[in-house]
């Protein structure tokens, strides 16, 4: 009797994704069409905003100070789910829908992290959620939260400074990716810092000991981020770039920018590796005898990922299992994995920890248990300040060949076309079942939150990144 109810609540909440798929992926492709950047969103929040409005959500707009965040929520009392959904894209990534580098409009944006199936799919589990529980009047809450600028690491770590997670018990989540897994590891944590210097200009050749050129200090602090590395743990990332480096060579520069990325394993580690940059930038303007200032654009912790909240992901993948590609899938996967630089398909999967394997495979087509559990991805995530908050779980699912490099053209290729719509399908139907066995059983969440608990102890508990007075960079309108 038991695997009867089961069986029909699993073909309630994935029948529902069956059977308005086409409107799902008519979603993701006008998202995929409008290629917004972070907190430039209008139209893709919008949409899935609207959408769920239309399911019956309540919404609410332009939390936490960014008018592309929003929270959907729908249902009354306890438990309280939450559902993460992104939709910004990458500068630089126009691209046709064809299996060879060919952009829509030279320099413009695409989406080459898979953003527009993200909140597509999140947003399709949770009204899939929402009317089994109406259908089987199961009391409980779901909100959806429309998070923007997740490429620039902005959205999230502001809405958390905010509170805006606090009123949910637990929060799930996943992102496209070439494989079917539960994300099982900790990411870096990591700053993004502009250094200003200011000088005095002169003429470069008639009298340039009237001048103090600030260009010279942002060198010179990044030869001294540069001695710096010696003394740092290998896991340590700085990366940066002069954004502004002064006019005409026969001018000394007054001003000049350095913008820098720390990231390292922990957050203390980022904020210990801060202020030693910070005392680098002190000499470079001793040294030119200029001035400095410094724009704290925006900073995140490593992830945290909730074993009790992944078992019901992955047991829930199970069920669901790998999307289902076709010949034609298979034939635009090969003609993508050919477009690839040599050696790049076993770079990605050896980097991501993926067993070799997959290596004989062009699209993925099985679930398979965590292959980076106590591992740390060598990106940042904003996902992981949720998880500082509230117990929180991914996954990810095949929408791309095995292989596809992150924020390539050929990942925007792969998730404007039916593999990344049928991973999105996927994600959706995992998402919807998930919430609902949390609706259903208060101790899975009791669980979830006992071991979030532990690991604060542990840790020291959530401080926001985020100077106080410090706001979103929301651009003027």
């Amino acid at each position: 009797m038991a695997k009867i109810i089961e069986d029909l609540k699993t073909n309630s909440v994935t029948g529902w994704i069956d059977e308005h798929a086409q409107k799902l992926e008519h979603w993701s492709s006008e998202i995929w069409n409008y290629a917004e950047l972070g907190l430039h969103e209008f139209k893709s929040s919008k949409l899935l905003a609207e959408q769920l409005e239309n399911e019956g959500f309540t919404i609410e707009i332009g939390v936490a100070g960014m008018p592309t965040a929003f929270v959907a929520t729908w249902g009354t009392g306890g438990p309280v789910v939450g559902i993460l959904g992104e939709y910004d894209a990458l500068p630089g990534l126009s691209q046709k829908l064809v299996a060879k580098k060919e952009p829509v409009i030279e320099d413009a944006n695409g989406h080459g992290c898979g953003h527009n199936i993200y909140g597509v799919a999140a947003a399709g589990g949770a009204i899939a959620a929402k009317n089994y529980m109406e259908k089987e009047r199961i009391e409980g809450t779901i909100k959806f939260y429309g998070c923007p600028a997740e490429e620039t690491l902005v959205g999230k770590v502001f809405m958390a400074r905010e509170g805006v997670f606090n009123d949910a018990d637990v929060c799930l989540t996943w992102h496209p990716n070439s494989i079917n897994s539960l994300w099982a590891s900790s990411s870096l944590a990591m700053n993004s810092v502009k250094f200003n210097f200011y000088g005095k200009s002169a003429h470069a050749a008639a009298n340039p000991e009237t001048g103090c050129s600030a260009l010279k200090a942002a060198q010179l602090m990044d030869i001294g981020v540069n001695f710096l590395r010696e003394h740092l743990i290998d896991e340590i990332r700085i990366h940066s770039t002069i954004t502004n480096g002064g006019g005409g060579p026969n001018v000394v520069p007054d001003k000049s920018q350095i913008w820098y990325y720390i990231r390292a394993p922990h957050r203390s580690e980022v904020e210990e590796t801060y202020e030693k940059l910070i005392n680098i930038a002190k000499g470079a303007a001793l040294m030119t005898g200029t001035e400095y200032d410094i724009d704290f654009i925006t900073g995140c912790y490593e992830m945290l990922p909730n074993k009790v909240l992944g078992n019901v992901l992955f047991t829930n993948m199970e069920k669901v299992g790998a999307p289902s590609f076709d010949e034609g899938d298979i034939k635009l996967a090969e003609e993508l994995t050919e477009t690839f630089d040599k050696g790049m398909k076993e770079v990605v999967v050896k980097t991501s920890g993926a067993p070799s394997e997959l290596l004989k495979k062009v699209l993925h087509d099985e679930v398979i248990g965590p292959y980076d559990k106590g591992k740390c991805m060598s990106g940042s995530t904003d996902v992981a300040d949720v998880s500082w908050n509230i117990p929180t779980a991914q996954f990810t699912t095949a929408c791309a060949p095995i292989g596809t490099p992150g924020h390539s053209w050929q990942n925007v290729v792969s998730v404007g076309s039916t593999i990344g719509k049928k991973g999105m399908l996927s994600a959706a139907k995992i998402i919807g079942l998930s919430v609902v066995e949390l609706m259903e059983d208060d101790n899975i969440i009791a669980q979830a939150k006992e071991e979030f608990d532990a690991e604060m102890k542990q840790k020291g508990g959530y401080i926001s990144p985020l100077p106080e007075q410090l706001k979103p960079p929301v651009p003027a309108v």
